[in-house]
């Protein structure tokens, strides 16, 4: 499998402790199977299978995210959102085992053989916005937004996406920026005045 030069941009632009955590996850998934391919989406490499969602990972300041698309793909011990299903890893000591990380790809690829949809991807028809890069250093520079970006679902992303995506002057957008970053820190979607508590 060739890989995809955005996603060698994405490892190489990390922190350093990084970049050989994610240079070892991506080997270990390819590794799985010559049939995974790599993308970038939301801002971060996505790993496919036949077209769909297998596993994603991201680098940020202090730690890598690293999970599993499908609800039914999850460690014992594992948050329930997807980025947040190996913990906030900060070596390749903190990472599991490649012959358990080759189960759940195995696991994962045989959902999707078998057409079984994440319960989360059933609204999420639509394609993935991109990342504006002011948006991505304004979270990445603000360690509690980007641990609650690692681990948000992907319509909460898009909206933010959307929203600042939609600014039409730099002066609006710089103002969505800095208030996105801030909600998202606190955990909060672009909506969250209108959602039930």
């Amino acid at each position: 499998m060739a890989h995809e030069p955005t996603v060698d941009a994405y490892i190489a632009a990390r922190a350093a402790f990084a970049q050989p955590i994610l240079t070892h996850l991506r080997k270990t998934i390819h590794t799985a199977s010559p049939e995974i391919g790599e993308t970038i989406k939301w801002g971060m490499p996505f790993f496919t299978y036949k077209g769909q969602n297998l596993c994603s990972m991201a680098g940020f300041k202090g730690h890598v995210a690293f999970g599993f698309w499908h609800d039914k793909v999850a460690r014992e011990d594992a948050g329930q959102d997807a980025m947040d299903q190996f913990g906030r890893i900060t070596s390749l000591a903190a990472l599991p085992a490649d012959a358990e990380i080759k189960a759940l790809i195995v696991k994962a690829m045989a959902l999707i053989e078998a057409g079984d949809k994440p319960r989360s991807g059933a609204k999420e028809a639509r394609a993935p916005l991109s990342l504006h890069p002011a948006l991505a250093a304004a979270i990445e520079a603000d360690p509690a937004a980007a641990a609650v970006w690692a681990v948000f679902p992907p319509g909460k992303i898009r909206d933010y996406c959307e929203w600042v995506g939609d600014a039409k002057s730099e002066v609006t957008r710089d103002k969505r920026i800095a208030q996105a970053v801030e909600w998202i820190a606190q955990g909060k979607g672009r909506n969250w005045k209108y959602e039930k508590r």
